[in-house]
């Protein structure tokens, strides 16, 4: 088997969010239920290990380099995307709402891609700018990439782990009703 040289980091998270894209754009032109189902459960792995590796491992490397404000933010983004996460990853495309979970999603995911990729002030353009091995930390996250998708694969999703939200208990109103 060929070796083949680490991934620049940005590089690696922007291959990623193309994936993701792509995955978004296939649920949407998707017809069948069991089409359905399997791209929002390809989409909420490949997101669940993504925001985690940028958790654990991107965002710690970068911290002295970016500004506070746009760390904040993506941590926030991050946890309300795992909520829909959740709720995508145990719901069915019949559900009443399945459809518009994965559509907001879908929203809230190009909003944070924006501000990550933004040139020149993006988190990526600041981490750029910072003192941080990209090659090496590239490494880092394909190998953790793997043992979570490994992970994922035997046994199936986690329960998401928010960071920046705290001090509430949620608690669940009546459910809307279906028009007609």
């Amino acid at each position: 088997m060929p070796t083949t040289t680490p991934a620049d980091a940005i590089a690696l998270l922007k291959a990623d969010h193309r994936k993701v894209e792509a995955l978004f754009e296939q649920f949407e032109k998707a017809k069948d239920i069991a089409g359905k189902r399997k791209l929002a459960q390809e989409i909420c792995t490949e997101l669940t290990v993504h925001a985690t590796i940028e958790e654990e491992i991107f965002y710690p490397a970068c911290k002295e380099a970016v500004e506070d404000d746009l760390e904040h933010e993506a941590y926030v983004e991050h946890d309300g995307a795992k909520v829909l996460i959740a709720e995508i990853a145990q719901g069915n495309p019949e559900d009443e709402f399945y459809g518009a979970k994965v559509m907001v999603l879908s929203e809230m995911i190009k909003h944070h891609v924006k501000e990550e990729e933004k040139p020149g002030e993006g988190f990526f353009a600041q981490a750029r700018k910072g003192d941080v091995d990209m090659e090496t930390l590239g490494g880092t996250l394909q190998a953790r990439k793997a043992q979570l998708l490994a992970a994922i694969r035997q046994g199936g999703l986690p329960p998401p782990e928010t960071r920046s939200f705290t001090g509430h208990k949620l608690k669940q109103g009546h459910v809307v009703e279906a028009a007609g």
